[in-house]
């Protein structure tokens, strides 16, 4: 794709500094980055499948549904910190590699993982916050982020219902999203052939299997209660994913360019990408190490390419040669950036905007 960002001289001048003194700063020693790797699989592995095979032993059904809560939350996590990555070929050399264990491990929270990464590194990637280019932007219409879009009545009350819609995403995108993206034409470049769908397929049985049919077989509580379980996961689960999502390109400050009738964009490659991010604790290794990098937005779209162990890293050089340059990266702590968040759809929610 050819880029469609305007070009500025001083914007193109300062990303080649970056990029140069990140490459000189931030030197990968593959012995030390292999072993965070493993240990970071080790914990998330194991505490995803210590919480998955107590679902079989809990007697309580109170107890049940906490420990699906908890397997839920843990489950997202071991997802953003391996699949994120495994989606940008930053962990193995094979590309196939890392593909075959991005499905293996996004098939664990029932999104469909193809039509995720496809969207994600091709639409999302390039022009993060633009209408007609970030696929991300294509929100329900009960959501209103992006200046000058649509605006209906019921906008006015969006940042009071917005937490309680969110708890119903992560359902809608598995069974909803995924299906009407299967068989309809959107635009990504994606090859749905045989193959596609058949993984497709095999992605929602595996994960209907696992949280839905073996449970109700197998673990000591009735179904309504693996059910309620279920449901009560993907509630939780989906209030922590959204949020933390939104608030990595939709709080107060962050920016939305404008494409013109030719597509042009009126950003430079690098103001789009620093401008519609923000960061959350950017130069913190634990929540580098919670988050699985998404904390370091600006650091990550800049560098997509290097694996999220290295983002505080980057971010520390970063800040400053932004700073030098009289430019200020969006960042927030995790609950200022929901706070923010929320303002910014009650300023949205204003129809003047």
């Amino acid at each position: 794709m050819k880029d469609k960002h305007i070009h500025v001289a001083a914007d193109s001048q300062l990303l080649k500094a970056i990029y140069k003194r990140v490459s000189e700063e931030v030197v990968a020693d593959q012995s030390v980055f292999m072993r965070i790797i493993i240990l970071k699989f080790v914990v998330y592995f194991f505490l995803t499948l210590l919480t998955y095979l107590a679902l079989y032993h809990i007697a309580n059904p109170i107890g049940f549904v906490g420990c699906f809560v908890i397997y839920g939350f843990i489950s997202l996590l071991f997802a953003f910190n391996f699949s994120h990555d495994f989606s940008h070929n930053t962990i193995f050399k094979s590309k196939r590699l890392n593909h075959i264990c991005f499905v293996a491990i996004y098939t664990l929270v029932g999104a469909h993982a193809e039509a995720w990464k496809l969207r994600h590194v091709n639409s999302h990637h390039y022009a993060p916050n633009v209408e007609d280019y970030d696929s991300d932007l294509k929100i329900s219409k009960l959501i209103r982020v992006v200046p000058g879009s649509k605006y209906y009545w019921f906008h006015a009350y969006q940042y009071l219902y917005a937490p309680l819609a969110y708890t119903s995403y992560s359902l809608f995108w598995i069974f909803i999203k995924d299906f009407v993206i299967l068989f309809s034409d959107d635009g990504y470049g994606a090859k749905k052939n045989m193959r596609y769908y058949l993984s497709f397929v095999f992605q929602k049985f595996i994960y209907i299997s696992l949280l839905l049919v073996l449970p109700m077989i197998f673990a000591i509580q009735p179904w309504y209660v693996v059910l309620t379980g279920f449901l009560m996961m993907h509630l939780s689960q989906s209030l922590f994913l959204l949020f933390t999502f939104f608030m990595t390109h939709h709080v107060e400050e962050t920016q939305y360019p404008k494409a013109d009738a030719q597509g042009y964009i009126n950003a430079s490659w690098l103001m789009n990408q620093i401008r519609s991010s923000n960061d959350m604790h950017p130069f913190s290794k634990t929540a580098n190490f919670i988050l699985g990098g998404f904390n370091n937005h600006i650091a990550h779209h800049l560098f997509p390419h290097y694996h999220h162990v290295y983002y505080p890293q980057i971010s520390k050089i970063l800040y400053e040669m932004l700073n030098e340059s009289g430019i200020t990266p969006n960042c927030t702590s995790y609950f200022g950036g929901i706070k923010s968040h929320l303002k910014l759809l009650k300023r949205m929610g204003e129809a003047a905007f």
